[in-house]
């Protein structure tokens, strides 16, 4: 008997995971829901069944018990809830920054790393740190990576609704209330708040958490994330040194068959990734791949895939049927 619970059940992200556990058929036996005071109460159907959203209490976990959590609320929910779900025994699958660079927590993409589960604790990496390393996972295998500069494209979904509703205000002429800056007719190069140093927020969790997931804590990382007037999909501008010299050629055969990577590299014919091919999709799109002439072993890749799905709850589902089977074999 397999027991879970899905924090978060009313937000974008969650009502994917919730979608998602029903059409791959991941196997449990019990579903309760959670949410904020705010949306506790409402009803959700899942299954054919009607679910009540639960306001989510420390009373109500304490007295609970699940094999599996997955989380999708913010930071300070999943800093204040997740060692109490431990505590009780089930592993949690945390999609929020609260626990990624913990030494004690594994930093997941099942493409690329395995949970250890040191402690019952797993962390989903940032939208575009995952469909970023699926790529970098069988160039690093097979050539070596030493350096990565990211220029990231995000799209509204980002922000969950509150950016889609910016969105559609801007297209409406309406002032926006989720941006310090209009979004639609332009972009926005910042995406979370500024570090002393510069860089994001969003611009740090790239940087370390590739670092962490590819086990190369040494590893030269930047990068510069921006926000574009797209709904759905990120995209990501790659520029990759290796270890050695490789024809493009090499690259993209080590990129073919790779697990969720779907190559659209046909510049003769103007093929390419673009938002609307990889939204609502699983895969991790690539293309635009080119020697860099202006640094030693260097190469462009052009990474596109749908934020909402791989760069969250895709990949949190994705890791919950692995520690599944796991069990079953």
């Amino acid at each position: 008997m397999v027991s879970l619970a899905l924090v978060g059940a009313t937000g974008l992200v969650g009502q994917t995971m919730l979608q998602l556990l029903d059409e791959e058929s991941i196997p449990f036996d019990s579903l309760t829901l959670y949410s904020s005071a705010r949306s506790a109460g409402k009803e959700v159907t899942f299954k054919g069944n009607t679910y009540i959203v639960e306001e989510l209490t420390e009373e109500h976990v304490r007295n609970s018990q699940y094999d599996y959590v997955l989380m999708s609320a913010g930071g300070g929910t999943s800093l204040e809830y997740a060692p109490i779900f431990e505590e009780t025994g089930a592993v949690i699958i945390d999609n929020s920054s609260a626990w990624r660079m913990d030494d004690s927590v594994d930093l997941v993409v099942p493409e690329v790393n395995r949970a250890s589960l040191k402690r019952k604790l797993i962390a989903n990496p940032n939208c575009s740190t995952i469909q970023s390393v699926v790529p970098l996972k069988p160039l690093a295998d097979n050539f070596g990576v030493t350096r990565v500069a990211y220029t990231t494209y995000q799209s509204v979904s980002g922000s969950g609704w509150k950016g889609i509703e910016d969105l559609d205000r801007g297209e409406k002429g309406e002032k926006p209330q989720n941006y310090n800056h209009p979004i639609y007719h332009n972009v926005i190069p910042q995406i979370d708040v500024f570090m002393e140093d510069g860089y994001t927020k969003e611009e740090q969790k790239m940087i370390k958490e590739t670092q962490k997931i590819l086990n190369q804590p040494d590893l030269d990382v930047t990068a510069t994330c921006v926000r574009v007037p797209v709904p759905h999909a990120h995209a990501v501008a790659m520029n990759v040194t290796l270890e050695k010299e490789v024809s493009v050629e090499e690259i993209r055969q080590s990129l073919e068959g790779f697990p969720s990577v779907v190559l659209m590299d046909d510049p003769e014919n103007e093929i390419y990734p673009t938002p609307l091919d990889a939204a609502h999709k699983k895969g991790v799109y690539v293309g635009r791949i080119r020697k860099d002439p202006s640094l030693p072993n260097s190469y462009h890749l052009w990474s596109v895939s749908d934020n909402i799905l791989k760069g969250a709850a895709w990949n949190a589902v994705q890791i919950l049927d692995q520690l599944i089977k796991g069990e079953e074999n």
